[in-house]
């Protein structure tokens, strides 16, 4: 009786104890948020609606140690790698990577969009639907001008992009120092270490404010069906689910090929990253997940300087899930207003969207921005046709930034490989054995680029 009785006991604390080992993982706490967001927002959209601070505290926090943690990453990188022609290098590397995935993007979200015309037989008429309700993005469409886009680049002051938080001013200003250190030589050491400290200090931040993701991801989710329901989604759900197919095919063709080629497995890097798609999916912003990324890039033996210029640049010139958006939502405008575009149209759109997927980059709605900056260019389609998406954008939102985040890990990886600033043996066998970084670990990693460990690559 006594051995039955300590057996069964035995067996409970096995049960309480796996259950338990599920629950202490990130993602698992994501999606149990996720669900318990989405009932709330189904059943009780009123209090849903009040929910979104948790969502936007959760960002805030986040965004607020994002442009540092870039500074210091690109600084360190470059300051210890010693060579501005290797810094040249991954820099024009990086760049012709980001253009052929965009491309490529961009020509299957056209190719799908005439293949499966979502959007036919709507028939909506241009001069009856609410202009006004996408007023506010056009504006801004006209406010980001390509011309801008590069200007602002450089900022005004050294401070200014670090209190704006836009990211390519900050990557513009910590190339600046970081090969101003270059060139300082020995008397730039003691700086640098103290940039490494604080770096370090900076990912703990990170790892504290990462421990409320679900409560960020369930309020987040909750707004959205709230605000939203799930009855927009049903009205023009061809057209969410034909965005969500295209934009997981990309990812496990195109950029599954760019990694096969690189020498990685796809299914292995995304269970390595899955609690950071996960939280950019139910957050919708792929900034959010920028500084927990690096951190597990240079986990893997990615080298510092490459972790810091590829991934901070992607997310202006490597937008892959924005351009699968735009392409296609282009396309259902066309097709739902009866707007007949010929091939000469569609190779213009094509090239508009090279630019102007880039050029509302950083801005709040940025992938709605830019479609509204891109119709008026082509010159045939309504732009009133963008009041049909307004409804839907919200859930669009989340596979774009997923899928933004996906493509630029994706990119740091097969850059580090192409240039050789990657511990391959030890990427390898963390991938195989799904190791992830303990806090402490992610405080406190050697950063990888430091001279103590350049030698054993």
């Amino acid at each position: 009786m006594a051995r039955e009785l300590h057996s069964t006991n035995s067996d409970g604390e096995a049960r309480k104890s796996i259950v338990l080992h599920w629950l202490s993982k990130l993602y698992v706490q994501v999606i149990i948020g996720v669900l318990i967001g989405t009932t709330i927002g189904y059943f009780e959209p009123q209090i849903a609606v009040a929910m979104k601070p948790l969502g936007d505290v959760f960002i805030r926090a986040i965004k607020a140690i994002v442009t540092p943690i870039i500074f210091l990453t690109i600084v360190v990188g470059i300051a210890t790698i010693g060579d501005m022609r290797k810094v040249a290098s991954i820099g024009v590397k990086a760049i012709i990577y980001f253009e052929v995935a965009s491309t490529i993007a961009l020509l299957i979200g056209l190719a799908v969009g005439n293949i499966w015309p979502v959007g036919r037989g709507i028939n909506a008429d241009p001069a009856t639907l609410d202009a006004g309700a996408v007023s506010t993005f056009v504006q801004k469409s006209h406010d980001v001008t390509l011309v801008d886009f590069f200007i602002n680049i450089i900022p005004q002051t050294f401070l200014s992009p670090f209190v704006s938080g836009e990211i390519l001013p900050v990557l513009f200003v910590a190339v600046l120092f970081g090969l101003a250190l270059c060139k300082i030589g020995d008397k730039a050491k003691p700086l640098i270490s103290l940039l490494e400290t604080a770096s370090y200090a900076l990912f703990g931040m990170v790892n504290i404010i990462m421990r409320f993701a679900p409560l960020g991801a369930a309020g987040a989710m909750a707004f959205t069906i709230g605000k939203y329901g799930l009855g927009s989604l049903l009205e023009l759900g061809q057209l969410v689910l034909a965005v969500y197919v295209v934009s997981i095919l990309f990812v496990v063709i195109v950029l599954g090929a760019f990694l096969r080629i690189a020498g990685f497995s796809l299914w292995k890097v995304l269970s390595y990253f899955k609690d950071e798609i996960l939280v950019v999916f139910a957050a919708t912003s792929a900034e959010t997940m920028i500084p927990r990324s690096m951190a597990k890039l240079e986990h893997l033996g990615v080298r510092k300087e490459v972790i810091g210029l590829v991934m901070p640049t992607g997310f202006s010139f490597n937008m892959d899930g924005t351009a699968i958006y735009m392409t296609m939502a282009t396309l259902f405008i066309a097709h739902a207003t009866n707007t007949e575009l010929t091939l000469w149209h569609q190779l213009t759109i094509l090239l508009i969207m090279l630019f102007t997927s880039k050029g509302a980059a950083g801005v709040t709605g940025g992938g709605f921005i830019a479609l509204a900056a891109t119709l008026p260019s082509i010159g045939v389609l309504p732009v009133a046709g963008l009041a049909l998406l307004v409804g839907v954008d919200r859930f669009m939102a989340e596979i774009r930034a997923a899928t933004n985040l996906t493509s630029n890990i994706i990119a740091t990886l097969v850059v580090g490989r192409w240039v050789g600033a990657i511990d391959n043996e030890r990427a390898q066998s963390i991938l195989d054995c799904g190791e992830m970084p303990d806090e402490k670990q992610r405080a406190e990693t050697v950063p990888i680029g430091t001279p103590q460990r350049a030698g054993t690559y």
